[in-house]
């Protein structure tokens, strides 16, 4: 989490904008977009874990709640398939009905009684059906990705598939990256012209004129922040912690958090950022280009990660201010279809009322949103 009574860092003028230099609006430009970025990670830091914890305990029990109802809902589909007085339509959609749920089941959970109604009512084997779509799915991906994937794959695994699928592709850029390293370093022994080793230079000299800017921001605060030159007990503690925030700020090369120590310590004021000169705000554009450049990376591995953990689609707009809202209205939508399904097991009681019910099936591409929620 990051300070929230740090000091704005900026260059300010008492002009209009057009006044500040081509370098002094691309250093404001990066903070802002900075500012923004750390914004979205603490955000996603802080509504991840609450998330976490309000699916796993409500969500969860509502979704095992709802597959046992489903369960039921096979078994009295299956035992009504028996009774007299049963048209052909009605046993046809009965059949289709257990067909779509069992197989609905099995895709979530591996369950031989279910397997046996699915089977029974499909007049196919799930098990065939399953090696020949993996079987599918593996011709697919070799001519996509240009890989054999082998033959002793377990084709009742789509996990498997697809860890194979990566692990090769993985060994494929493996391979691919040493093949081109291996011609760099080639084209490097045959042709280490002067133009080329002058430009090596100057990308080695920029990096330590880089450096060196980060680390003089830091020699200044850590002259003025060495705990151990304090006598005061608190004002000790309060330098180890301020110094602890430089030295990760230095480690992460953080410019702009340890130029938010200057200022909060009062080290520079406004008059100096305004000041910098164009060739140290050069050398500090860069730092803060690559500094935006992780922000972006680590916000995109937290919220890729959130999409991968609870099986949210890339398509699907997530923020961190929305998530507990869209979790909150899935819980609502899982009880709405538990007390719906719980009213439609009912209808089983009396032969009358289920012919009914099983007529307005036709009208109803889903029962009871069995389609909305993953198991």
């Amino acid at each position: 989490m990051f300070e929230t009574d740090v000091k704005t860092v900026s260059i300010a003028t008492n002009h209009h904008a057009s006044s500040l230099s081509k370098g002094q609006k691309v250093f404001n430009n990066l903070i802002q977009q900075i500012e923004k970025k750390r914004a979205r990670l603490a955000a996603w830091e802080s509504a991840v874990p609450p998330y976490q914890q309000k699916y796993a305990r409500e969500l969860v029990p509502l979704i095992d709640a709802l597959v046992d109802l489903r369960i039921k809902m096979v078994h009295c589909l299956d035992d009504a398939f028996g009774q007299k007085g049963l048209t052909k339509t009605e046993h046809g959609k009965i059949t289709d009905l257990i067909t779509e749920l069992a197989g609905e089941l099995l895709a979530a959970r591996n369950d031989p009684e279910m397997k046996a109604i699915y089977n029974q009512y499909s007049r196919s084997d799930y098990d065939s059906e399953e090696a020949a779509d993996l079987n599918g799915m593996k011709f697919t991906l070799e001519n996509v990705l240009g890989v054999e994937l082998g033959e002793d794959l377990d084709l009742s695994s789509p996990d498997d598939l697809l860890a194979r699928a990566q692990a090769k592709m993985h060994e494929l850029h493996t391979q691919y990256d040493a093949d081109q390293q291996a011609r760099k370093e080639r084209r490097a022994k045959r042709t280490q012209s002067a133009k080329r080793l002058a430009h090596e230079a100057r990308q080695q000299a920029e990096k330590r004129q880089l450096s060196q800017s980060i680390r003089e921001v830091y020699r200044k605060l850590a002259s003025a922040l060495h705990p151990d030159r304090e006598t005061d007990p608190q004002e000790r503690h309060r330098k180890t912690t301020l110094m602890q925030r430089a030295n990760r700020a230095y480690d992460k090369n953080n410019l702009l958090e340890l130029l938010e120590l200057q200022l909060e310590l009062e080290h520079i004021d406004q008059s100096a950022i305004n000041n910098i000169s164009e060739d140290r705000l050069k050398h500090y554009n860069k730092i803060l280009k690559d500094q935006l450049a992780e922000l972006e990376q680590e916000v995109m591995h937290i919220e890729g990660g959130f999409r991968a953990q609870f099986g949210i689609s890339p398509f699907v707009e997530v923020t961190p201010g929305t998530i507990l809202r869209d979790l909150a209205s899935d819980i609502v939508g899982l009880q709405f279809a538990i007390r719906d399904l719980k009213r439609d097991l009912h209808v089983f009681d009396d032969t009358k009322k289920f012919k009914t019910w099983l007529k307005g099936m036709r009208r109803r591409s889903r029962m009871n949103g069995f389609d909305d929620f993953c198991f």
